[in-house]
């Protein structure tokens, strides 16, 4: 295996992108469509052509190499399986046509098919199998070749719900069996955030944040990797800092009832007095029944919508400026949506956005 790097890469709609992905590492670049993630990919393994910059593979240069010399192997969202070869000649085709000893090929078949629990299917066509079964044998078309790095371009996306969960089990298990350099690009922040040792949020062909899945989620660097990364995502509600000694408040706009006094914040003392936008985790905003707590303040407002998530529940409050959404592990009836409901945040969980530069100005450590 082998550690990848861009350096400065630039192509159609990728700007200036610079990225060091360790041996072994699981990276995960995501994004909503059209971020930049599957073109950033498709330029690593020379399907797309860059327009300036590196890129380097266990320290080779390769930008200027064919795709067949740069030792990759590309997963993309369909499978693209023959359908009249067994499974066994699927996977070992790319070794046929690189002229390999057939020993080799049957070698490497049956490694690549013990690993992904294919013994049973490969004299199968690709019509006799599951969803999950044709996913493995692409993987294992892949395996087979023995790369020094694995890309994964959207490889769940035309799977139904249930088999991408099962899916993304899979392709962990493997990662961590191989101990594989795995690139993989998603517009699935849920997707993203399960799989990734580390992530790079995308927009508009630009990095906006890179690191450790953990951090990255609870102290994102600006509105938009806020309010792409989550499920559901931060609720962002506009307002205004006052100051009161050395104390901050933050009002939401208009007839909102959210006014919360903060901890301390010395950098966001220069915004008393203007408009900033607050963010909240919705598992940060607790429904409750109990009594008040000291400091923490609470809050009775209309319940829109109740989404019934299992163990989990998701309630839709209306703050007279903003809809927000609590995720609460109280099961709440359906029936109460259009009851006024109570709940409180706590103010050291807020995060503080610019509304004009959309960087983060203060947020919790956590």
């Amino acid at each position: 295996m082998a550690n990848v790097s861009l350096h400065e890469v630039s192509g159609s709609g990728v700007r200036a992108l610079t990225i060091d992905i360790p041996d072994r590492e699981f990276f995960v670049l995501t994004g909503p469509r059209g971020c930049g993630a599957s073109e950033t990919l498709r330029m690593i393994a020379g399907l797309d052509p860059i327009a300036s910059g590196e890129i380097s593979i266990g320290g080779k240069r390769v930008h200027d190499l064919p795709p067949k010399e740069r030792d990759i192997a590309m997963l993309f969202p369909t499978d693209t399986l023959y359908p009249r070869m067994p499974v066994s000649e699927n996977m070992g085709l790319a070794l046929k046509l690189r002229k390999f000893p057939q020993p080799e090929i049957k070698k490497r078949i049956a490694e690549a098919a013990s690993i992904l629990d294919l013994d049973k299917c490969l004299e199968r066509r690709p019509a006799a199998l599951s969803p999950s079964e044709r996913f493995r044998v692409a993987l294992g078309r892949a395996i087979v070749r023995q790369p020094k790095v694995f890309l994964f371009d959207e490889p769940l996306g035309r799977l139904d719900t249930a088999t991408r969960t099962t899916m993304r089990a899979e392709i962990l298990r493997l990662h961590h069996r191989l101990q594989a350099t795995i690139i993989y690009a998603t517009s699935d922040p849920v997707e993203a955030m399960t799989m990734a040792n580390r992530v790079a949020v995308m927009q508009g062909g630009r990095l906006q944040q890179i690191g450790a899945t953990i951090p990255v989620y609870q102290e994102p660097e600006n509105l938009f990797v806020a309010g792409f990364l989550g499920a559901p995502p931060m609720n962002l509600v506009q307002g205004k800092l006052r100051e009161s000694g050395d104390a901050l408040t933050f009002k939401e706009t208009g007839e909102g009832i959210l006014e919360i006094k903060l901890n301390p914040r010395p950098e966001a003392k220069p915004f008393a007095g203007r408009d900033i936008v607050a963010g909240i985790r919705p598992e940060d905003i607790e429904i409750v029944t109990a009594p008040p707590r000291q400091g923490t303040p609470r809050f009775k407002a209309l319940l829109d919508i109740v989404e019934l998530m299992g163990a989990e529940t998701d309630a839709h409050i209306d703050t007279g400026a903003h809809r927000i959404i609590a995720r609460t592990p109280i099961a709440i009836p359906s029936e109460e949506a259009g009851h006024r409901v109570q709940f409180e945040i706590d103010p050291a969980r807020v995060h503080l956005f610019d509304p004009e530069t959309t960087r983060r100005i203060a947020a919790p450590k956590s």
